[in-house]
């Protein structure tokens, strides 16, 4: 389905191709990242969709819905689907193959079919997941985290989830590689280091951690896999293995993770706020800088999820002074952001409003992540729901809704069409609303000494847990207006044209939507990605 009204050299129809073949075999790098978003948010629905399910079950003591092992296959299934499919490459892969091309002033990536292959390791990545839930002895139930020997042991189908998981980690790295050469080599003329916008700046951080640390992912899954056919005894205590070595394995990945999960996020929120504050962005080369210092840096604080594992009091003092030491960069982009909107011309629509909450929600949950970094407190609050609020605040609060700002953002520049700003503002209103309720409630909750992962409750904890019950419900609420709102407008709502929002970057100044090859002619850039004074009367550059 072709919007109305596209102009012919769009590259919506100008392949010479029709149908879903079209598609899922383009090389061109809009068709495929429309493709990750598309795949990306779908998993997202199907991950609150199971998230709602757990909060149903939590609402009261004793038995709702489910069993305590549907519970546990549930949670899995919830976090799997979250973190591997959605979280880890909906901005990437989804935002980063639709704008930054044409931020650097491309026609394409590097490597356009291995872009394509990228996003079919995805496809199938996520269908041997999926295959996994219905065959074998049923979904796995061992957590996100597939921690041993539980995973190793567990007659469920954690074998083929972990193998599905391995595929898409091939996808991640096949992306990562693709960015870090189309930013080195493909730039245009004029586009310099200190002339990149930001969201490219963190797109390029995030694509080193891809390429670097996923390959450990890769190697600690396979390690599981001959775990369980193999019988190998690597992580089996009773064999001589150390499960304590999966721990530090897993999260030697998992922690730089999050900063491929929260990279891109920053750089979407550094790309709005001073389009909508009418400024340039505070610190340029600062909030460039930390980005590459968060992805360094993030890469050695693992072991901070390992203080009650039984390590040595060196090993602690070190990775918390570490944890410590990542929070600065953090803070320095969050000091550069609010320093932007000083004095500005704030303009206060759908993608600026899902950029403040971030800054708030990021905020909350990176102090909340400093308790858990300082031992004498994580000990008390390890493994309760304390760290599943932190985990959301950051996670969604964070790359979920500046994922929500990029949609309202950049996806009316490829559709032509607008959605309705009024319910856009209804919906934020009531996500950031329900938002809070349900998490910081569970942070509450886990400061009280409520464990996660736990099928069932003490009395006490009854209260907490149906109001954040009630605020899932609220938060799903301001989902579904949102998605409606944003598709119908996206396919039916009224024309959007030149650059409506004001932006100074290049992909403002090209047609809407975009030509196939992105540029009708060679573009030689002249300033900066946040020189507003270069825009022309009609808001051109």
């Amino acid at each position: 389905m072709i919007p109305a009204q596209h102009p012919q050299t769009s590259f919506w129809n100008d392949t010479g191709k029709t149908g879903i073949a079209s598609w899922i075999f383009s090389t061109d790098h809009k068709r495929i990242g429309l493709l990750y978003f598309y795949s990306t948010f779908g998993f997202f629905l199907v991950g609150v969709l199971l998230g709602l399910l757990l909060r149903l079950e939590l609402m009261a003591p004793g038995r709702t819905i489910m069993g305590a092992a549907t519970y546990n296959a549930v949670f899995t299934v919830h976090g799997v689907t979250m973190i591997f499919l959605f979280i880890l490459p909906g901005l990437p892969g989804g935002f980063g193959n639709l704008i930054m091309p044409i931020q650097v002033g491309a026609r394409d990536v590097a490597f356009p079919r291995l872009n394509l292959l990228s996003w079919w390791l995805y496809i199938i990545g996520a269908a041997i997941v999926l295959v996994s839930l219905f065959t074998g002895g049923g979904p796995p139930d061992t957590g996100w985290t597939f921690y041993v020997p539980f995973s190793a042991r567990t007659g469920t189908n954690v074998t083929l989830a972990v193998f599905g998981v391995f595929i898409i980690g091939f996808s991640a790295i096949l992306t990562g590689l693709n960015f870090i050469t189309t930013i080195h080599r493909l730039r245009a003329v004029g586009m310099t280091w200190g002339r990149l916008p930001l969201f490219t700046w963190s797109l390029y951080a995030t694509a080193w951690v891809q390429v670097l640390a996923t390959p450990i992912l890769a190697i600690t899954l396979a390690l599981i896999m001959a775990e369980r056919t193999l019988g190998t005894g690597l992580f089996d205590p009773t064999r001589g293995g150390d499960p304590i070595m999966f721990q530090h394995l897993f999260w030697i990945y998992s922690h730089p993770a999050v900063y491929i999960m929260i990279l891109p996020a920053m750089g979407v929120v550094s790309d709005i706020i001073p389009v909508f504050s009418r400024k340039p962005i505070f610190g340029y080369k600062m909030i460039a800088f930390s980005s590459l210092a968060i992805a360094a840096a993030g890469s050695l604080v693992w072991g901070h999820h390992m203080y009650t594992s039984g390590m040595s009091d060196t090993a602690v003092l070190v990775f918390s002074f570490l944890t410590f030491i990542v929070a600065i960069p953090s803070a320095i982009k969050v000091f550069n952001w609010v320093s932007t909107l000083y004095k500005g011309s704030i303009s206060l629509e759908a993608p600026m409003l899902f950029a403040l909450s971030f800054i708030l929600l990021f905020s909350i949950g990176g102090l909340s992540g400093l308790i858990l970094g300082a031992a004498a407190t994580d000990v008390h609050v390890h493994d309760t729901h304390f760290v599943v609020g932190h985990f959301h605040y950051v996670m969604f609060g964070g790359t979920g809704f500046a994922f929500f700002a990029a949609m309202h953002y950049w996806l009316p520049k490829f559709y032509g069409r607008r959605y309705a700003e009024k319910p856009a503002i209804v919906a934020w209103a009531l996500m950031f609303t329900g938002f809070n309720i349900l998490y910081f409630t569970m942070q509450v909750l886990g400061m009280q000494g409520m464990p996660r992962r736990y099928y069932d409750y003490l009395p006490e904890f009854a209260t907490l847990n149906l109001v954040s019950t009630i605020g899932s419900w609220i938060l799903a609420v301001g989902l579904v207006i949102m998605l409606v709102n944003l598709f119908r407008g996206l396919w039916w709502g009224a024309p959007f044209t030149g650059n409506p929002w004001g932006g100074a970057s290049l992909e403002w100044s090209i047609p809407t939507p975009p030509p196939t090859e992105n540029f009708l002619e060679e573009p030689v850039v002249t300033h900066g990605p946040y020189e507003f004074a270069s825009l022309k009367n009609d808001g051109t550059v």
